[in-house]
Parts: structure tokens; sequence; C-alpha cells
């Protein structure tokens, strides 16, 4: 088992950034993680898919790469099915093994990019449907003591975007594999209009299929390919505010969009207000935000990391001075 000396990460980021690891090793068992986590040199960073990070430097330490795939059906009765799966599968991967199968609760996550042991470390989440409505437990590797512990849901402290792994015990852990429950009779969640649009232009009947379907066409139209041009998908958070934050805003803007959250909270979209602060398909060289989606921020080739990141801060200050809300990056920034 050996580690990569200066191992170069530009295919295995979705920004496409050109950055080198210090030391890279995969791994595609508990065991051969817990080996190479003995002789790793610190610190240790796990990559899964590669496509929720900003690399705006070299990584020293050590990068491990989370290869354990398979899906298993480890428990099943009338309604539902229990299935392990493991942290190196991808995602969408996962997304059409559940549809091959007409099973429901995670259509409408479909061709979200990245893998399944990073999916409940943000809490992903889209039209309506967050990870955590399915989930049911994980087993992580302590990178310290190196002994697997299980995570259930309510340990993990979901919250929009983020868990437990993003905060108390960020690098602290390896999510080798995620257990979900899916349904055998799944309830259609259509709830997002876009989706309801989309099926009556595709003039398909509400399916698991057909809500999969809708999903990637609207993300395909929105979202640029990774594959074509360098992204992480949504560059940041939906800022949350107070509904008479919200109300005092609309005064000023009154086509601002903004969904509840809750009894007392609005949450805001913040591609609305980037777009609205002039950013929209805005270029400066190679770093940019993208001309359907302001909410993305895009490699057209060579940028560097420094260069989307300087970007990104324009794009905060600028919001936050015509709007008054911070917003806060939902990729992770190396």
């Amino acid at each position: 088992m050996e580690f990569n000396h200066n191992h170069p990460l530009k295919n295995l980021n979705t920004f496409g950034i050109s950055a080198n690891a210090e030391n890279f090793a995969n791994f595609n068992s508990i065991e051969e993680l817990k080996k190479l986590l003995e002789y790793a040199k610190q610190p240790i960073m796990i990559l899964g898919g590669g496509s929720n990070i900003l690399l705006t430097q070299n990584i020293q330490g050590s990068i491990l790469k989370n290869e354990i795939f398979g899906i298993d059906v480890i428990e099943e009765d009338n309604k539902s099915i229990t299935v392990k799966v493991g942290g190196g599968v991808v995602w969408h991967d996962f997304v059409l093994w559940s549809l091959e199968r007409n099973l429901g609760g995670i259509e409408n996550l479909s061709l979200i990019p990245g893998s399944v042991g990073a999916a409940p470390m943000q809490n992903i989440g889209a039209y309506g449907c967050e990870i955590k409505s399915v989930f049911k437990q994980l087993e992580a590797i302590n990178i310290e003591s190196k002994e697997l512990k299980i995570f259930k849901n309510k340990d993990c402290q979901f919250g929009y975007r983020t868990s437990i792994f993003k905060t108390q015990l960020k690098n602290k852990f390896v999510i080798c594999s995620v257990t979900f429950k899916l349904n055998k009779y799944p309830v259609f969640n259509t709830s997002y209009g876009a989706i309801e649009d989309e099926l009556r232009d595709m003039g398909e009947i509400t399916s698991l299929k057909s809500i999969s379907q809708a999903v990637i066409n609207i993300r395909s139209r929105k979202l640029p390919d990774p594959n074509v041009i360098g992204n992480s998908g949504s560059f940041f958070k939906n800022p949350t505010i107070s509904n008479i934050e919200f109300q005092s805003l609309k005064k000023d803007f009154p086509l601002i969009v903004g969904y509840p959250n809750g009894d007392n909270e609005t949450k805001v979209a913040a591609g609305w207000l980037i777009e609205q602060a002039g950013w929209k398909g805005f270029r400066d060289g190679d770093a940019g935000v993208h001309k359907n989606q302001a909410l993305v921020l895009v490699n057209y080739g060579n940028a560097n990391g420094k260069d989307i990141l300087n970007l990104a801060k324009k794009i905060q200050n600028s919001v936050a001075q015509k709007f008054g809300i911070q917003l806060i990056p939902e990729v992770n920034i190396l």
C-alpha cells in the first residue's frame, strides 16, 4: 500500500483547478483505510467526488480517496427497503439504482454531483427534499483512534446544508458507508413549481422516473456540466433571515424571491440576490459567474482557486452592501 507523492488533483475536483497533494492514496475497504491512517502524514483529508471543494493551494499532508463501493439490501418489509451504500459510490448512480427498483425518497436529488459518503456531510438537498428524510445511519472511522462508530440520524445534527461533520467533527471522521430507508409506496414531492411545470411540458404522468427526469432537465438547463465548464454547483447557501427582515427588504425590492423556513424565518434565493447585484454572466479572465445561474461560479479553463475565491469575496461584499445579507459559501475552501 503506497502513497503517491506530489499527486495532481486537477482531474479529481469538478472546478478543474490545478493543484497537487503532497501524499495521495485510494482505499476500497475499511481495513485498507485503517492501514493508510497508520502511515498517513497529517493533516489528513478525505476526498469523494471532488464536487464540493475549491482548491486555493497545494494540499500538504495526505489526501485519501474513498473508493468503497457496493449497494446492499440489508432489510426489507412490505413498505420499505433498507440499503447500505458504500461511501465511494457516485450519488447519482445510487439514485438510478433506486429508480430501477421503483424505490422512492431520493428522486428529487437526481444529478447532484459527488459521492454517497459526502452526501450526509452537508445534508444534500434539492427541490423540497433533503437526505435526512431517508437517512438511517452511517458508519465512520475515527481518524485519530481508527475505531468504527455508528451515527444515527439525530447524531448527525443535520441542518440546512450542514451536519456535525462540517462543524464539531470536521476532519475527525471518514464516512465509509451510509444506510438509507427507501419507500416501496412513495409520496411524490412536486411542491416546487418548477417540477410541476416541467412535468406538464414533458406530458408525463407523475412517477418516480418522471420526477427524476424533470429534475435532470431543470438542472441541466440551469447548471453547467463540470466536464465542459469547471464548477462546483451552487457556490453559496441560500441565506435565512427573519420574516421581519424579509418584509422590510420587500418594500425596497418587491420581486425578491424567498420561501418560508419555519414560522419565523424566510430562506432567500441567493441566486436572485447575486443576479440583482449585477454579477450574472460576469467574467474576469477565466473566473466567472455562469450566464444561466448566478449561484454558480465557474472556471472557464485556466483560473486558479484564488481567482475563484477573490471573485466570491467581491460578490459577498456587493450583496452585503445592496441587501444587508451576508452570503456563506456552500463549498469547502481549502
